[in-house]
């Protein structure tokens, strides 16, 4: 059972100063998260910065220009860090802040810290330019980078006493984050491209004529590029619907934060959907006015509802 979290842990000045600069990282290089942790309560949006910033530190090594064995070295550093942290060894005058911030967070919410272990794997992953035969490996990947956060996002999101079906929220977590994950990869698959990167299943490239790369502005010739996009595009819905199962097990604010940053990922779906090579010419973004209306549907509770009607109409 996810313990619900209830009350707003006490946390020293240097505690909160660390707070203060985890929550200027995700602010800064988060947009779409930084909107959705808005929602939530301040001790549980605090926490949720800590994790961001202590992911964001990863993936950055991993985007980073050094050398791969240098990444390699830095990402074991920061595994070591974790261990610190696992292990109650970071003071509040750590001169760390995300260390501390992240202690704090751990010491006061149900935070399965193994997953951060999982995206340090997965960002290992990129760093040795590891490629996906088929959709079953990229998963790992996914679950490893997204599903992973999915998890440690239910520790301090916790769920609603008596909620049916709790027991595969962390499971519904996942598959969100994988949701997520796959849209993200839609949305980048130029700039991955240009970086040498592919993440796409190479069987599915393949099916659709698409194994040439996507270094340029244009699809490869003679391929089904849109076939390719619609084909990834239902594959991320259903897992969109299945992760929505969450949202009636958590409590009103968390259910808006999470449906806010999960609306904002699908309708990204919906324009590439309408402009599949749209991805191919720039980044995808929502402007602002669409983000505060996905905003104002999840604290409507309007997702969570429309998820539980279904859930019964499919139970009946």
């Amino acid at each position: 059972m996810i313990r619900t979290v209830e009350s707003e842990p006490h946390a020293s000045l240097p505690v909160l100063a660390a707070y203060s600069y985890c929550e200027a990282v995700t602010g800064r290089q988060a947009r779409n998260f930084a909107y959705g942790i808005r929602l939530l309560p301040t001790p549980q949006r605090r926490a949720m910065s800590a994790l961001y910033a202590f992911s964001r530190r990863v993936d950055d090594i991993g985007d980073g220009a050094l050398a791969d064995d240098v990444k390699v070295a830095r990402l074991e550093e920061t595994r070591t860090l974790l261990s610190r942290i696992c292990e109650g060894g970071v003071a509040d005058d750590d001169t760390d802040p995300v260390a501390v911030a992240l202690a704090h967070a751990a010491g006061h919410f149900p935070i399965p810290l193994g997953g951060l272990d999982e995206l340090i794997d997965g960002v290992l992953m990129d760093v040795r330019g590891e490629t996906y035969e088929t959709w079953d490996d990229l998963k790992v990947y996914c679950r490893c980078v997204a599903g992973a956060i999915g998890r440690l996002s239910l520790g301090v999101f916790g769920t609603e006493p008596g909620a049916r079906g709790v027991e595969r929220a962390p499971e519904y977590a996942d598959t969100l984050g994988l949701a997520l994950q796959l849209t993200n990869i839609l949305r980048d698959v130029r700039e991955d491209a240009v970086g040498g990167r592919t993440y796409l299943p190479a069987d599915d490239l393949a099916k659709f004529g698409c194994s040439a790369g996507f270094s340029g502005p244009r699809p490869p010739e003679g391929s089904d590029f849109a076939g390719l996009v619609h084909f990834e595009v239902r594959r991320a819905r259903a897992l969109f619907a299945e992760g929505y199962r969450l949202l009636p097990m958590l409590d009103r604010r968390s259910g808006a934060c999470v449906a806010a940053m999960a609306g904002i990922y699908r309708r990204l779906l919906d324009r590439i959907e309408r402009d599949p090579e749209a991805v191919l010419r720039g980044r995808v973004s929502l402007p602002g006015r669409e983000k505060a209306y996905v905003a104002v549907r999840g604290l409507s509770g309007l997702d969570a509802r429309h998820v539980t009607r279904r859930t019964v109409r499919r139970r009946a």
